[in-house]
């Protein structure tokens, strides 16, 4: 080996450091343009989610939540609650990605393996989506809360108004309702610090079981497609990595990872959504002397969601999720890729 190539170990660290920077800004990056595309399409699952234990559903199913939604609340609607999400994909990606490769380095380093099998990948994701999971509970419960404020005030208008037509001719003014920092008052005030990481349970399972499969479906599906132009070309396949994979090959695995993602443990999900809208859907309306019940927790609200609509209840939402992974997911990993391929 050429001396020049012998790194000392604060040569080594200071390009570990730097590595780790740039993983945080390419998945920042790639997180906030993929969530601005995809909100409208969270907001109706979301939306689809906190209605499934009502007793009378107001969305037929997706497309009838779109067309409600832009009927009654214009492109408002659509990106309500917009800012956190934003914020929860930057965190979200760049500690996936951070962490993700991370701990790739430390089972090299430890295994003394150089190439990493799908399981050992599968092991440093979903301490990724772990990691990730904490940053993201509260600001998804902020951004839960945010999305159906509409649909819980004029619930309880149409309680109180003597005819539903008259309540739905006069559409609510968005500006009268909450903003992300009330919300955050109103959770710290009623609950506490604990309060924000309401459905926690969920959102680390999805995130744990979600990023190993994102991850290793990608990895899976990139390495086969490496090997495939390799063929075509008559190379051999060593010769061939996932790092010259064409743009279009790229979003095909990724797309590919966004469907195994959301499909992995959605009902995970379902449940953390109806846990944390679960204040605005269903509010508490207690006789005088009656204690109060006691507090969700993620069996019980799954065992409930079931009960009230089978399966299909707890894939509430599931559709419009995996059609929006696709080309959200195919976007993240082209953006992660080739700002990584150029400086990385």
């Amino acid at each position: 080996m050429d001396h020049h190539d012998v790194q000392s170990p604060l040569e080594g660290a200071e390009n570990h450091g730097i590595r780790g920077l740039k993983d945080i800004a390419f998945g920042s990056i790639a997180g906030m343009v993929s969530k601005v595309f995809e909100h409208p399409f969270d907001l109706c699952k979301v939306r689809l989610q906190a209605q499934v234990l009502d007793e009378v559903s107001r969305f037929n199913g997706p497309i009838d939540c779109l067309h409600q939604t832009w009927k009654y609340e214009g492109i408002r609607g659509l990106y309500r609650g917009l800012p956190f999400p934003v914020v929860g994909a930057m965190f979200e990606n760049a500690s996936l990605f951070l962490v993700y490769n991370q701990l790739q380095s430390l089972i090299r380093k430890t295994s003394g393996v150089t190439d990493l099998n799908l399981y050992q990948k599968a092991i440093a994701a979903g301490g990724g989506g772990m990691v990730a999971s904490f940053f993201l509970t509260p600001l998804e419960l902020i951004k839960c809360k945010m999305q159906v404020q509409m649909m819980a005030a004029e619930a309880a208008r149409l309680a109180s108004s003597p005819t539903a037509g008259a309540a739905l001719r006069t559409p609510i003014d968005p500006r009268s309702l909450e903003g992300p920092v009330g919300i955050f008052r109103n959770v710290l005030r009623e609950t506490g610090f604990r309060g924000l990481w309401l459905g926690h349970t969920g959102t680390l399972l999805r995130e744990g079981g979600g990023a190993m499969a994102w991850f290793t479906t990608k990895e899976f599906v990139a390495n086969r497609l490496a090997m495939h132009r390799a063929t075509s070309m008559g190379k051999d396949p060593s010769e061939v990595t996932v790092k010259d994979l064409r743009m279009w090959e790229s979003a095909v695995a990724g797309a590919c990872a966004g469907v195994a993602y959301n499909i992995a443990l959605f009902p995970a999900d379902s449940v953390k959504s109806a846990m944390q809208t679960e204040e605005e859907m269903r509010p508490l309306r207690l006789k005088a002397g009656e204690p109060l019940p006691p507090k969700s927790t993620f069996f019980g609200t799954f065992k409930a969601l079931y009960k009230a609509r089978g399966l299909r209840g707890l894939y509430a939402g599931c559709g419009v999720t995996v059609a929006r992974s696709m080309p959200s997911s195919a976007m993240i990993f082209v953006i992660y890729d080739t700002l990584d391929r150029h400086f990385g």
